[in-house]
């Protein structure tokens, strides 16, 4: 079960510093734990975390190791500061980004090959959903992604992030079957996880654990979401 904290644009050096104490001193322990801090934060994370089975990953990778791209972050970079793993494709890159299908490919297929692990996401609209194109959305985002042992899906449905939705245990169980249909890796939930809610979903046969946004903020709430993956 891996549960993985995106932390967006929150959290700089010193918040990050106060949050990965206290994560070390909180038992999460039989869990795989990843925190997903802002690039500025990334070091701090790295050495407070080390020692311990919590991992840090990125929230975005370019493609290229090198170039002319100015505010970019490379995965030979990420592996320089000792990143385990980088999210790519998240909702928010493709809504206000323009992020693309074919650009979550070239991100995905270089953090692989440079060694990170990746979590994609994948998910629908809810005036998708409302038109039933639910899995053609899926099955399109799913298909440019290339099978990889280090490589996990997160499903996010566009219409449950930071809006307080959420989906339901059973359609959460439909969407990650349907995409382990399409693609053999373990299937992350994303959508306004919360503590009181987690159990519910990590629950699910199909699910394999939680991209958590606003709720992995707090330590507390972070913990509980951790530990109601066990008791799933």
């Amino acid at each position: 079960m891996l549960i993985a904290g995106n932390w967006k644009m929150f959290k700089g050096p010193a918040e990050t510093a106060g949050f990965c104490l206290e994560l070390r001193r909180a038992d999460v322990s039989g869990i795989e734990v990843v925190v997903c801090p802002p690039f500025v934060s990334l070091a701090t994370a790295v050495q407070l975390l080390a020692g311990t089975d919590i991992a840090v990953a990125a929230q975005n990778v370019h493609w290229d190791a090198d170039g002319a791209f100015t505010g970019e972050v490379s995965a030979p970079m990420l592996r320089e500061l000792g990143v385990y793993g980088a999210i790519v494709g998240h909702s928010e890159r493709r809504q206000y980004f323009g992020e693309t299908d074919e650009t979550v490919a070239r991100r995905t297929e270089a953090a692989l090959a440079a060694g990170l692990s990746v979590i994609a996401c994948v998910g629908e609209t809810e005036t998708q959903r409302e038109r039933g194109e639910t899995e053609d959305v899926l099955r399109r985002q799913v298909s440019v992604l290339p099978a990889d042992e280090q490589l996990v899906v997160a499903y996010e449905p566009v219409w449950a992030i930071g809006t307080g939705k959420s989906a339901t245990a059973d359609i959460a169980q439909e969407a990650h079957g349907f995409i382990k249909s399409l693609l053999d890796v373990p299937v992350l939930y994303g959508g306004s996880v919360k503590p009181d809610n987690a159990a519910e979903l990590l629950a699910q046969p199909a699910v394999d654990g939680a991209l958590v946004g606003g709720a992995s903020l707090d330590v507390d709430s972070f913990t509980a979401i951790c530990r109601a993956s066990i008791r799933s």
